[in-house]
């Protein structure tokens, strides 16, 4: 699958990742913390501020809802694959904040 090819590169360019899951899909952690994870063809990031506001904007985007019960998890942004080229970015801007918290 070319996505996850595409998640594994992308999630392992970022300093001091490690690969681990979350809600059983591969992730990427720094320490302990989950910035970035593969759901089906789509990537999710833990985003904030201007960038949140910036991914959000995107056709297809949208908040990351597990449960479908309309209980989106807030900072956590799901990315389609048409946004493939602006994945790096945003998971090194996810990995950037999670590294705050």
């Amino acid at each position: 699958m070319q996505e996850e090819a595409l998640f594994l590169a992308i999630g392992g360019k970022v300093e001091d990742s490690i690969s681990g899951k979350m809600f059983g899909k591969l992730c990427f952690k720094v320490g302990k913390k989950a910035f970035t994870f593969l759901y089906g063809k789509e990537m999710v990031f833990k985003l904030t501020g201007e960038v949140h506001q910036e991914a959000l904007s995107l056709d297809g985007t949208q908040l990351f809802d597990p449960s479908g019960k309309n209980r989106p998890m807030k900072e956590w942004v799901q990315v389609p694959y048409d946004y493939k080229d602006r994945w790096e970015e945003w998971a090194e801007e996810s990995a950037k904040y999670v590294r705050t918290l």
